[in-house]
């Protein structure tokens, strides 16, 4: 059974909105929980525009829908909506503009879309809209978890050709301004909130996109969360070996030093490992967020780190031709591609990539 929640107060003007998607939650067989348990899936967070204040998660695979209402005027939705979305902690936001009377709603992505919805509340229709767009995030399960085992050999303390490998890439990444700061958020949240969203939100702040590259068998290498993947060098805090995925917790499990604190892994490992397994011939794998025309895509925009995501990317990478040399567009995101090596993809992608992620 899917639940949602609503904190916050949503008894002023957006009261006509929770009621709406309320009934069409549960139109949808969605089951509405009132005192907010640790697993519940969804939860809409109803915040002042001019102070928003954020809704602390008590369960990891919570999604939090930031729903705020503004009579400010504004040249850009996306601009005024989107600090309010990050200091919010939401996953997603519905921005209800009210500033030339009747409100207008639209979703602010954390990848800086921003998407109307047609028509008015009182519309046939209109709450069937909204629940579509949220379907991904009431239907997704997270899996940012972690299990370390402290027995990376000590040969491979200093990396190998393979982690080389992944430096340069890195490199040529930032050489190419394809690791654009998502957005300044260690500068927007206090530090307590900042920690917050770390743990439970899988957000690094440095650098977008991770890469990979295959070990052996089914280990692959790859660039840790939350680390500048133009500078990846030690391991066990840049590069990770991830050695493989725990269905039942659900948690990634990861080789590392026994002589250091390991950062967490990137929360697209789990598309990763999708790949590598179902794939014996990939050898390395580049996630960015930009874009390349003529390339087939996933119809729905789920979260990272999702299930669901990894399973979506992998259902197009079998339709590929050669799936060892797939490109792969992530909705509303940007690319999964993989290459028999990290340089069989740049010698690829060379002249062809688009900085700008089409939104739809």
């Amino acid at each position: 059974m899917h639940t949602f929640s609503f904190a916050g107060d949503w008894s002023n003007t957006m009261k006509p909105f929770a009621m709406g998607i309320k009934q069409e939650m549960e139109r949808h067989g969605y089951q509405y929980d009132a005192d907010i348990k640790p697993d519940v899936q969804l939860v809409f967070h109803f915040v002042d525009s001019d102070s928003p204040r954020h809704f602390r998660r008590r369960g990891k695979g919570t999604f939090v829908v930031t729903v705020t209402e503004s009579k400010q005027s504004t040249d850009s939705i996306l601009h005024a909506a989107y600090p309010i979305l990050i200091q919010s902690l939401g996953n997603l936001m519905i921005y209800q503009d009210a500033s030339n009377g009747e409100p207008e709603t639209y979703f602010i992505t954390l990848e800086q879309g921003c998407y109307p919805i047609i028509g008015s509340m009182e519309e046939e229709g209109f709450f069937q809209r909204v629940f579509e767009r949220l379907r991904p995030l009431a239907t997704s399960q997270l899996v940012i978890d972690n299990t370390f085992y402290p027995d990376l050999p000590e040969e491979l303390w200093d990396g190998d050709e393979v982690t080389e490998q992944i430096s340069w890439a890195g490199r040529k990444l930032d050489e190419l301004n394809l690791l654009p700061a998502p957005f300044p958020i260690e500068e927007m949240l206090p530090e307590r909130a900042y920690r917050h969203i770390q743990r439970l939100y899988g957000i690094g702040g440095l650098s977008y996109g991770n890469l990979s590259a295959r070990k052996e068998g089914n280990r692959f290498w790859m660039s840790a969360r939350g680390v500048n993947k133009g500078s990846l060098h030690e391991i066990g805090r840049d590069i990770l070996l991830i050695k493989g995925f725990d269905q039942r917790t659900p948690a990634m499990e990861i080789s590392v030093p026994s002589n250091l604190e390991p950062k967490r892994a990137s929360v697209d490992a789990i598309e990763h490992w999708k790949i590598y397994t179902e794939h014996p011939e990939v050898g390395a794998i580049v996630h960015i967020h930009a874009w390349m025309e003529g390339i087939p895509s996933t119809e729905i925009n789920y979260p990272c780190g999702t299930v669901q995501l990894a399973e979506a990317v992998a259902e197009q990478i079998r339709r590929a031709e050669d799936p060892s040399r797939a490109v792969v567009g992530l909705k509303n995101h940007g690319l999964t591609i993989t290459g028999r090596d990290l340089d069989d993809i740049f010698q690829r992608i060379d002249g062809k990539i688009l900085p700008q992620v089409p939104m739809s």
